[in-house]
């Protein structure tokens, strides 16, 4: 059984039909919700090696996982006592986003320039909160990722952000810059990440 952050077909055969699901959703405009996420986290480490099986679709602070802590770097993910509170927070503000975006671009619709700039401020912002709270024991970032392609093809963009292996373009440094509260150096590496997928159809 494979490691469940090894590149495995497995591992890759999850994350395929996991992003089947989240474009069927996008395409539906379903509202997100933890229950969707936590969903996606349970199908990504189905049949893989997971340290603590236990750990799969549950948030740290939940029953049993009262007093993981995590570090991402030299960042503290929220404490466990307070990522109920935290991703309860992040879902609202996500929704209230989708929600104006929803009002301002039509399914189908083209997006302008400033719509284009709003949805990829929105994939920094989401995919920035999520890996700073870190609420899962392991798989945050490819959650997070996951999180990413979801807003953009709900508006209509391809899933350009890779899943495995992590993406490259400076990805690492410009995720802990956003996670200060800058969105500015993802939101680059996030254009030219869609700009290279498109530029090469």
């Amino acid at each position: 059984m494979p490691n469940w952050d090894e590149d495995s077909p497995e591992l890759r055969e999850n994350l395929r039909v996991v992003l089947k699901g989240i474009r069927d959703a996008a395409l539906k405009r379903q509202k997100p919700s933890l229950k969707m996420i936590r969903g996606w986290h349970r199908e990504t480490m189905k049949g893989l090696n997971v340290p603590n099986s236990a750990c799969v679709g549950k948030f740290r602070g939940q029953a049993g996982l009262e007093s993981i802590e995590v570090n991402i770097g030299s960042h503290t993910g929220t404490p466990s006592d307070e990522v109920a509170v935290e991703t309860n927070q992040f879902i609202s503000r996500l929704g209230m986003i989708v929600e104006r975006l929803d009002n301002a671009i039509a399914p189908g619709e083209d997006l302008t320039a400033d719509h284009f700039n709003a949805v990829l401020e929105a994939i920094a912002w989401a995919h920035s909160e999520w890996v700073r709270i870190h609420p899962f024991v392991n798989g945050n970032g490819r959650t997070a990722r996951l999180l990413a392609n979801a807003l953009a093809m709900r508006y209509g963009l391809p899933p350009f952000v890779r899943l495995r292996p992590r993406p490259n373009y400076g990805y690492g440094k410009a995720a802990k810059a956003s996670m200060r509260g800058d969105h500015r150096p993802l939101v680059a590496v996030f254009r030219r990440m869609l700009d290279d997928l498109l530029s090469s159809k």
